[in-house]
């Protein structure tokens, strides 16, 4: 026995995005399962008898599905998310067509960075930054 737990066929293998939200969790969770569905999970400080901020701040969540996400609300002092450098990509992940609804729904309220289409290499990509401060990068080959 190695002590390594065997590897659940349901779990990936890869590490999951969790991000610490300023207050904004459920907001910004509810806002990925609608772009990408899937199931969300949410739990609150009050659920896990926390008392390092309001009750009912998302103490954790977890969005399953096609994309996977976790996060919660910042405790009281504790620093939140501010993405610079990285890129969450979701490259060749879906079909066309659902890439370029993701993209859409994904700059509903943020900013496009490169707009979703053909690049001289023969793929097609672009990037965006959500409402939430996160920067995406999706493609798929031509």
């Amino acid at each position: 026995m190695t002590g390594i737990p065997a590897q659940d066929p349901v779990r990936t293998a890869g590490p999951q995005v969790y991000v610490s939200f300023p207050g904004t969790a459920r907001e910004a969770l509810g806002f990925y399962r609608d772009v990408f569905g899937g199931e969300l999970a949410l739990h609150t400080y009050r659920d896990f008898s926390r008392s390092d901020g309001s009750p009912d701040a998302i103490a954790h969540g977890t969005l399953s599905g096609v994309v996977a996400l976790a996060g919660s609300d910042a405790a009281d002092g504790e620093p939140t998310a501010k993405p610079q450098g990285i890129m969450l990509s979701l490259l060749g992940t879906a079909e066309p067509p659902v890439l370029h609804e993701w993209f859409d729904r994904l700059s509903t309220g943020g900013s496009v960075v490169d707009p979703l289409g053909p690049k001289p290499w023969g793929a097609s990509d672009g990037q965006v930054i959500d409402r939430y401060g996160l920067h995406w990068l999706i493609g798929y080959e031509d």
